[in-house]
């Protein structure tokens, strides 16, 4: 994480604003590699005919296991077993315990387990590499191989160690330029069974000096060692034990389900632990190569509820302070665009919070995810109660934003109203759109909560408020700007259906219902020209059904059920970040067969390979609207003023469901089954909270415990 390269842009034309590069996390040493040799032929299992075959991801301890039965060409039957982990103890460490046993021959064996750095990214625009001056060499039982990226200059090292498992004839250094290692020889017969416990570390000057970070990977290498393949294991099972305690969400009556969330769950933690700021979670994580790695306004959008839920609020936090720290850059971003005075547009994809995506569509015009930053903080504010981020940090960021918002409205003498021309929001099915609503509505909703932010520090915090209000060069009739403008934005509406309109002229579009579609046309961004589909009615994800689901208590139930009408049987959630957008708003409306449907789609999107690119890693970000689905859908889960609320609604079949929730430094316990919503407090103070539209006080002493019925 944060070893990225800027791989150099590859499009066809050019325009002003393009970014030069897209940033990319890098492929890195491949730690796992064991080439096997029997009497000197290596072990090829795409040659050999495989008897039994199991692999298995358990997500309680964090192992992957590898188990099966071979039979070579000339008749020899061998068993192989692995087990692997990367620590959730120790982030820098990955161990790995591999054995083979002969079934009916003896003989000799020889195992090489190596490091290897002969790695690229197969996404490279020039297929180049992005390493270079590969250094290896062994030091006593242990070895290190060590590569710099080209540009960016980071190093990065990596340890290894081994303890042979059986009886060891013969052992020698491997070296061959990309790979080190060692050659070990190995008695073999059906009663011995033999292997290695291999022990890695991998560094990177990121947060090593790189004058003593081989060093550094050896000596984590051969502590591991010490400490033992058990103990290293041990303390890993506890660290998901301690994970899983608080964050687990049970599911009675429903395998499917209750695998798909436990299956995103453990990536989410796997991908992201929030201990350091200078991180963020990709929209695949570090599973596959596509997207790079990069940050997205996924992580604000939809990362940052599942961590509020889960964690300390810290980590939260430092997904924010992550983008207060890019805020120089977000300035010259707009800076490159043509906006002046300290307006701020956050980069749709980046690395270092400098723009590296350039698809014009996007770069260009994708300005919604400003929006989405600073909701975070809103969001952020409304579930810790923690004001103080906001003089310290969030403040200058809402400034930013706000001066970007005014600066990239224009007036409309036609409409005698402010419109924003140009636009992609969310629905990527239509570009360069004028009056896109949700981006309008969430550009004026930015306006109000700027002013709001304002006036709090300046009542709040009084000196920190002369020192940003010298530092933005801001004064009371700017703000008072705000509040004119907010008041003259357009958004378009249609009045006959009264329903919010995706965007100017949406209606001069064919309207049809998605399931039109024939079967083997979809997805239709793999069958479809990109004209047809700009010209089509058919919805990526959740555009203005986004904007109501993030401003739920603006709008009327009756609003909401008719925009679900309208705009759900046209989208081909063809995004990951769709269905559960969804699934919460059906579940919200009483509609527990729609909001099923939905969830199952975004919690086994990729263990079902729903759109046909689980080839391409796992939808990391979108993994945490699996758990919005089922804690702020079926849970009915949602903050308001500060105050908890619950609704419930449980799926038919589903026999009970359970999960815990961190708010202000309590823990709640939330079981709901077939008869009877009961509510827990396990952690913190007397807090009062509101179930079904009812005040209900949860004290440590008195559960509450109300029938339920739906």
């Amino acid at each position: 994480a944060g070893v990225y390269y800027p791989d150099k842009t590859r499009v066809g034309w050019w325009k002003n604003g393009y970014p030069e590069y897209f940033a990319k996390v890098l492929n890195s040493i491949n730690w796992i590699g064991i080439r096997v040799f029997i009497e000197n032929q290596e072990l090829d299992l795409s040659k050999a005919t495989v008897l039994e075959f199991q692999r298995v991801l358990d997500m309680k301890r964090g192992t992957l296991e590898r188990n099966c039965e071979l039979e070579l060409d000339d008749g020899k039957r061998l068993s192989l077993s692995s087990l692997r982990f990367c620590s959730m103890q120790d982030p820098e460490l990955g161990c790995l315990d591999y054995r083979i046993q002969p079934l009916n021959f003896s003989g000799r064996i020889r195992l090489e387990p190596i490091l290897d750095f002969d790695v690229h990214n197969e996404d490279s625009n020039y297929g180049e590499y992005f390493w270079e001056g590969n250094e290896s060499g062994h030091k006593g039982d242990q070895c290190y191989n060590l590569a710099k990226t080209k540009k960016t200059e980071f190093t990065v090292a990596a340890g290894m160690a081994i303890t042979p498992i059986g009886e060891l004839t013969d052992s020698m250094e491997l070296n061959d330029h990309y790979q080190i290692g060692w050659k070990l020889e190995f008695q073999i017969s059906p009663e011995k069974e033999v292997g290695i416990h291999k022990f890695c570390s991998i560094l990177s000057s990121f947060d090593h000096d790189p004058k003593e970070i081989s060093e550094i990977a050896i000596n984590k290498a051969e502590q591991a060692k010490e400490n033992g393949f058990q103990k290293l294991l041990e303390d890993h099972i506890q660290s998901w034990a301690n994970i899983w305690k608080d964050s687990d969400i049970i599911i009675e009556g429903d395998i499917e389900a209750q695998q798909g969330i436990r299956f995103n769950i453990f990536h989410l933690f796997q991908t992201y632990k929030g201990d350091d700021p200078r991180m963020n979670i990709g929209p695949k994580g570090f599973t596959g190569e596509k997207y790079g790695g990069s940050t997205y306004w996924d992580t604000e959008a939809y990362c940052i509820p599942f961590y509020l839920g889960n964690s300390d609020p810290a980590v939260a936090r430092q997904l924010l302070v992550y983008r207060h720290k890019h805020l120089p850059k977000a300035i010259e971003n707009a800076e490159k665009l043509g906006f002046k005075d300290g307006a701020a547009l956050y980069p749709m994809v980046t690395m270092n919070g400098e723009e590296c995506h350039n698809e014009w569509e996007i770069t260009f015009e994708e300005i919604h995810r400003n929006g989405a930053i600073a909701y975070a903080i809103h969001r952020y504010m409304e579930y810790t109660g923690d004001r103080e981020y906001l003089a310290e940090y969030g403040l200058e960021v809402v400034v930013g934003i706000a001066r970007f918002w005014m600066q990239r409205m224009n007036y409309s003498e036609n409409k005698k109203q402010w419109v924003i021309l140009g636009v992609t929001g969310p629905n990527e099915y239509e570009n360069n759109v004028n009056n896109n609503w949700y981006t309008n509505f969430l550009a004026t909703w930015c306006l109000g909560f700027a002013i709001k932010c304002w006036d709090h520090v300046k009542t709040h915090h009084g000196e920190r408020h002369k020192e940003l209000e010298a530092a933005l060069n801001l004064d009371r009739k700017e703000v008072d700007s705000w509040a004119e403008r907010m008041e003259k934005v357009y958004l378009p509406r249609d009045e006959e259906r009264k329903v919010n309109l995706q965007q100017d002229n949406f209606l001069d579009k064919e309207i049809m219902n998605a399931e039109m579609i024939p079967a083997n046309e979809r997805p239709i961004n793999q069958h479809w020209s990109w004209d047809r589909i700009l010209r089509s009615c058919f919805i990526k994800q959740a555009d203005v059904l986004q904007g109501m689901y993030f401003f739920y208590d603006d709008f009327r139930k009756e609003e909401l059920e008719r925009n679900f009408d309208f705009y759900e049987p046209m989208t081909v959630h063809e995004s990951s970040l769709s269905p559960c957008v969804h699934s919460v708003l059906a579940s919200r409306l009483g509609r527990s067969e729609k909001a099923y449907e939905l969830y199952l789609r975004t919690a086994r999107l990729d263990l079902d390979d729903f759109n046909k690119e689980v080839h391409e890693g796992l939808h990391i970000t979108s993994m945490a609207g699996t758990w919005i689905s089922v804690v702020e859908g079926f849970g009915g889960y949602h903050v308001s003023e500060g105050k908890i609320h619950f609704d419930p609604l449980l799926p038919e079949g589903w026999e009970a469901l359970e999960f815990k929730l961190k708010f202000r430094g309590n823990l709640v316990r939330v079981n709901i089954s077939r008869s009877m919503v009961r509510i827990e407090l396990e952690e913190g103070t007397d807090i009062t909270i509101i179930v079904s539209g009812a005040n209900q006080n949860l004290t440590k002493d008195s559960p509450i415990e109300i029938p339920f019925d739906r």
